[in-house]
C-alpha cells in the first residue's frame, strides 16, 4: 500500500509542478528561473507544514507521509527534502554540518550537471 501511496502522490506532485511551473513561466521574463524558485520555496514551505502535522503532532495518519511528503513533494520538488534535512541538522545543534551539507549539495549538484552536460555534448 505504501508503494501505491508514493506512486499516486508522485503523479499528483509531478502534475502540480508542471502546471505551476508553466503558469509562472508564461507570466514572467525568462532571465531568472522564477518557476523553479517558486516551486522549491513552496515545496519547502509545505514540507515544513506536513512535517509538523504528520510527524510531530500526528494530526494526520502516518500513512499520509508516504502520499504527501515522499510522493507528492518528492515529485513536486526534492528541494523540500533537502531543506528539511538541512534544518534538522541546524536545529539539532549541528550548524557546521548543516552548512557543509548546504554548500556541498549546491556545489556538487552544479558540478554534476555541468559534467553531465559536457559529457552529453561529447557523445
Amino acid at each position: 500500500m505504501q508503494w501505491f501511496a508514493v506512486a499516486i502522490g508522485g503523479a499528483l506532485g509531478a502534475m502540480a509542478r508542471y502546471g505551476l511551473s508553466t503558469l509562472i513561466f508564461n507570466s514572467v521574463d525568462h532571465k531568472f528561473p522564477y518557476a523553479t524558485l517558486v516551486v522549491n520555496v513552496l515545496g519547502s514551505f509545505v514540507m515544513g507544514l506536513l512535517f509538523v502535522v504528520i510527524v510531530e503532532k500526528a494530526a494526520l495518519p502516518q500513512e499520509m507521509r508516504s502520499l504527501l511528503m515522499i510522493g507528492f513533494l518528492g515529485a513536486f520538488t526534492t528541494f523540500s527534502t533537502f531543506s528539511l534535512d538541512a534544518l534538522g541538522l541546524w536545529q539539532n545543534g549541528h550548524l557546521f554540518l548543516a552548512l557543509v551539507y548546504v554548500v556541498a549539495t549546491v556545489v556538487l549538484c552544479l558540478v554534476a550537471i555541468s559534467g553531465a552536460i559536457w559529457l552529453a555534448r561529447l557523445l
